[in-house]
Protein backbone atom coordinates (compact mmCIF):
# COMPACT_ATOMS: atom_id res chain seq x y z
CA UNK A 1 0.00 0.00 0.00
CA UNK A 2 1.42 3.23 -0.77
CA UNK A 3 2.26 5.62 1.76
CA UNK A 4 -0.11 9.01 1.59
CA UNK A 5 1.73 12.16 1.21
CA UNK A 6 0.44 14.06 3.78
CA UNK A 7 3.71 16.16 4.11
CA UNK A 8 3.60 17.25 0.03
CA UNK A 9 0.11 18.16 0.33
CA UNK A 10 0.24 20.12 3.19
CA UNK A 11 3.18 22.30 1.57
CA UNK A 12 0.73 23.26 -0.92
CA UNK A 13 -2.09 23.59 1.76
CA UNK A 14 0.01 26.12 3.22
CA UNK A 15 1.17 27.92 -0.04
CA UNK A 16 -2.43 28.25 -0.96
CA UNK A 17 -3.25 29.42 1.90
CA UNK A 18 -0.53 32.64 2.09
CA UNK A 19 -1.83 33.30 -1.47
CA UNK A 20 -4.87 34.60 0.58
CA UNK A 21 -3.34 36.76 2.56
CA UNK A 22 0.04 36.60 4.83
CA UNK A 23 0.41 34.49 8.26
CA UNK A 24 2.26 33.59 11.03
CA UNK A 25 3.32 30.56 11.93
CA UNK A 26 0.58 30.06 14.24
CA UNK A 27 -2.11 31.31 11.97
CA UNK A 28 -1.03 28.72 9.58
CA UNK A 29 -1.36 26.23 12.26
CA UNK A 30 -5.05 27.62 13.08
CA UNK A 31 -6.17 27.80 9.42
CA UNK A 32 -5.37 24.39 8.63
CA UNK A 33 -7.11 23.06 11.35
CA UNK A 34 -10.15 25.26 11.18
CA UNK A 35 -10.28 24.84 7.45
CA UNK A 36 -9.56 21.43 6.23
CA UNK A 37 -10.25 19.71 9.79
CA UNK A 38 -6.52 18.51 10.27
CA UNK A 39 -5.55 17.78 14.10
CA UNK A 40 -3.70 21.03 14.60
CA UNK A 41 0.00 20.62 12.96
CA UNK A 42 2.84 20.93 15.47
CA UNK A 43 5.20 23.46 14.92
CA UNK A 44 7.96 21.12 14.11
CA UNK A 45 5.88 20.13 11.17
CA UNK A 46 4.66 23.85 9.97
CA UNK A 47 8.30 25.21 10.39
CA UNK A 48 10.42 23.24 8.58
CA UNK A 49 7.54 23.44 5.95
CA UNK A 50 8.07 27.32 5.99
CA UNK A 51 11.79 27.20 5.81
CA UNK A 52 11.74 24.70 2.53
CA UNK A 53 9.16 27.21 0.68
CA UNK A 54 11.61 30.03 1.50
CA UNK A 55 14.79 28.17 0.67
CA UNK A 56 12.67 27.72 -3.14
CA UNK A 57 11.59 31.06 -3.09
CA UNK A 58 8.46 30.38 -2.87
CA UNK A 59 7.37 32.54 0.28
CA UNK A 60 9.26 34.99 2.04
CA UNK A 61 9.21 37.12 5.46
CA UNK A 62 6.32 39.75 5.54
CA UNK A 63 7.52 41.21 8.33
CA UNK A 64 8.35 40.46 11.79
CA UNK A 65 6.14 41.17 14.74
CA UNK A 66 6.25 40.87 18.35
CA UNK A 67 8.37 38.43 20.24
CA UNK A 68 9.54 37.34 16.89
CA UNK A 69 6.76 36.58 15.04
CA UNK A 70 7.55 36.50 11.11
CA UNK A 71 4.77 37.14 8.67
CA UNK A 72 4.90 35.02 5.97
CA UNK A 73 3.57 36.08 2.40
CA UNK A 74 3.66 34.24 -0.81
CA UNK A 75 6.07 35.68 -3.54
CA UNK A 76 5.42 35.70 -7.13
CA UNK A 77 7.03 32.71 -8.06
CA UNK A 78 4.93 30.92 -5.42
CA UNK A 79 1.92 32.29 -7.01
CA UNK A 80 3.06 31.10 -10.52
CA UNK A 81 4.21 27.30 -8.98
CA UNK A 82 0.03 27.50 -7.59
CA UNK A 83 -0.63 27.64 -11.28
CA UNK A 84 1.52 25.67 -12.83
CA UNK A 85 0.44 22.91 -10.23
CA UNK A 86 -3.10 23.34 -10.10
CA UNK A 87 -3.59 19.47 -10.10
CA UNK A 88 -1.24 19.12 -6.71
CA UNK A 89 -3.77 21.81 -5.35
CA UNK A 90 -6.72 19.79 -6.49
CA UNK A 91 -5.44 16.80 -5.09
CA UNK A 92 -4.71 18.46 -1.55
CA UNK A 93 -8.14 19.56 -1.03
CA UNK A 94 -9.14 16.40 -1.83
CA UNK A 95 -6.69 15.19 0.54
CA UNK A 96 -7.77 17.79 3.07
CA UNK A 97 -11.37 17.06 2.31
CA UNK A 98 -11.29 13.07 3.13
CA UNK A 99 -9.57 13.83 6.17
CA UNK A 100 -12.59 16.15 7.60
CA UNK A 101 -14.47 13.36 6.92
CA UNK A 102 -12.73 10.76 8.15
CA UNK A 103 -12.29 12.43 11.34
CA UNK A 104 -16.08 13.81 11.07
CA UNK A 105 -17.17 10.36 11.14
CA UNK A 106 -14.67 9.12 14.63
CA UNK A 107 -11.24 8.93 12.71
CA UNK A 108 -9.31 11.00 15.47
CA UNK A 109 -11.11 8.93 18.40
CA UNK A 110 -10.21 6.12 16.49
CA UNK A 111 -6.46 7.10 16.59
CA UNK A 112 -6.18 7.90 19.61
CA UNK A 113 -8.00 4.72 20.92
CA UNK A 114 -5.25 2.98 18.45
CA UNK A 115 -2.38 4.74 19.86
CA UNK A 116 -3.74 4.09 23.55
CA UNK A 117 -3.89 0.44 23.07
CA UNK A 118 -0.07 0.49 21.28
CA UNK A 119 0.86 2.28 24.51
CA UNK A 120 -0.36 0.06 26.94
CA UNK A 121 -0.05 -3.68 24.84
CA UNK A 122 3.00 -4.53 27.27
CA UNK A 123 0.83 -3.92 30.39
CA UNK A 124 -2.04 -5.28 29.48
CA UNK A 125 -2.64 -9.34 30.80
CA UNK A 126 -2.90 -12.48 28.70
CA UNK A 127 -6.45 -12.04 29.21
CA UNK A 128 -6.62 -8.59 28.12
CA UNK A 129 -4.45 -8.96 25.37
CA UNK A 130 -6.70 -11.75 23.62
CA UNK A 131 -9.87 -9.19 24.43
CA UNK A 132 -8.23 -7.06 22.45
CA UNK A 133 -6.96 -8.89 19.27
CA UNK A 134 -10.27 -10.63 18.36
CA UNK A 135 -12.00 -6.65 18.74
CA UNK A 136 -9.39 -5.53 16.14
CA UNK A 137 -10.10 -8.66 14.53
CA UNK A 138 -14.15 -8.35 14.48
CA UNK A 139 -13.94 -4.70 13.63
CA UNK A 140 -11.62 -5.06 10.88
CA UNK A 141 -14.09 -7.48 9.75
CA UNK A 142 -16.66 -5.25 9.78
CA UNK A 143 -14.81 -2.42 8.22
CA UNK A 144 -14.15 -4.01 5.44
CA UNK A 145 -17.83 -5.53 4.39
CA UNK A 146 -19.17 -1.45 4.78
CA UNK A 147 -15.98 -0.90 2.21
CA UNK A 148 -17.19 -3.99 0.09
CA UNK A 149 -21.10 -2.26 0.27
CA UNK A 150 -22.29 -5.67 1.98
CA UNK A 151 -23.14 -3.31 4.72
CA UNK A 152 -25.80 -0.31 4.42
CA UNK A 153 -25.41 0.61 7.99
CA UNK A 154 -24.59 -0.27 12.04
CA UNK A 155 -27.81 -1.76 12.23
CA UNK A 156 -27.71 -4.22 8.91
CA UNK A 157 -24.98 -6.60 10.78
CA UNK A 158 -23.93 -9.69 8.38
Amino acid sequence: MEKPKFKGHLRILVLKLLAERPLHGYGIMAELEKRYGMPHPSPGTIYPILASLRRAGLIEIASEGKREKKLYRITEKGKEYLKEHDYEVKEALEMAESFREFARLGGRELAEVLKEAFGSVSKLSEEQKAALAKEFEEFAKRVRLILLGEIQGKNNSP
